[in-house]
């Protein structure tokens, strides 16, 4: 299923997979892949959870791709989404060779590549990207058994886009990344808010409705969670602790 909202597209491919698609057709692609969300293999731990079901999805027709960390880095995913003439923008600290999956360098793809810092702005044709901090706090839950973060600050990003909408109107998206709940998210103005609300290694779902009832979007619209059993959550109550709250929620949980 794909949800429309003030002019845009939203697609929620599986995993923290989004499709973005504005009024004038520029289609923008955050963390595609992985788990087999995109080739036909991914299978639910848990029967009749709630995520889009697998599927061999190669449309190719991105043209933007954006990469918040070496988790969501998929080289053959972005082969699938990405357009002939597409841009694919990865976050700066991002790094192939240390990725312990089989996976392309950055440089190896055929596409127009560029690495973004923290707290960048950058136009790349009609989409406005800005980078935001995007991590777990060190002294909060989401640690490993050494009592370091799963995503430390600096590892990784969530993005800040901006698209033509209905009207001609920009509509802003903000896609946190795997990060927790941070100082300055809920200061964003935000249309359509996308979070993550799996919990284990991101927000979880209190945290995340919070954010939301916080900074107020016009739509939330779900996302990383249900994958596999670490990130399985009650998708069905995060939406009605939101609705409660008074901000529109959808849930995005059949695919195109």
């Amino acid at each position: 299923m794909t949800i429309r909202h003030d002019g845009l597209r939203a697609t929620w491919l599986g995993y923290a997979g989004l499709r973005l698609e504005a009024s004038e057709g520029t289609v923008v692609y955050i963390d595609p892949g992985r788990y087999g969300t995109l080739t036909g293999e991914w299978r639910p731990d848990t029967p009749d959870v709630g995520h889009p079901e697998a599927r061999d999805y190669r449309p190719e027709d991105g043209d933007l791709v954006l990469v918040t960390h070496d988790h969501h880095y998929d080289s053959d995913a972005i082969r699938r989404v990405a357009g002939g003439d597409a841009t694919v923008a990865v976050y700066e600290a991002v790094y192939p060779p240390k990725i312990d999956r089989d996976v392309e360098d950055l440089d190896d793809l055929p596409y127009e590549t560029l690495r973004l810092g923290d707290a960048e702005d950058e136009l790349f044709g009609e989409a406005i990207v800005r980078s935001v901090a995007g991590y777990n706090q060190p002294d909060g839950p989401r640690t490993d058994a050494s009592g370091d973060p799963y995503h430390p600050e600096g590892f990784g990003v969530g993005y800040h886009v901006t698209l033509p909408g209905k009207g001609g109107q920009d509509v802003s998206v903000f896609y946190p990344g795997d990060s927790d709940a941070l100082p300055g998210h809920a200061e964003l103005d935000v249309s359509l808010f996308c979070p993550p609300i799996g919990g284990a290694f991101t927000m979880d779902r209190r945290e995340a409705a919070d954010l939301a009832e916080e900074m107020d979007p016009d739509l939330v619209l779900p996302v990383h969670y249900n994958t596999f059993e670490a990130i399985e959550t009650d998708s069905g109550a995060f939406a009605a602790d939101v609705a409660e709250r008074g901000v529109p929620v959808v849930l995005d949980e059949r695919g195109e």
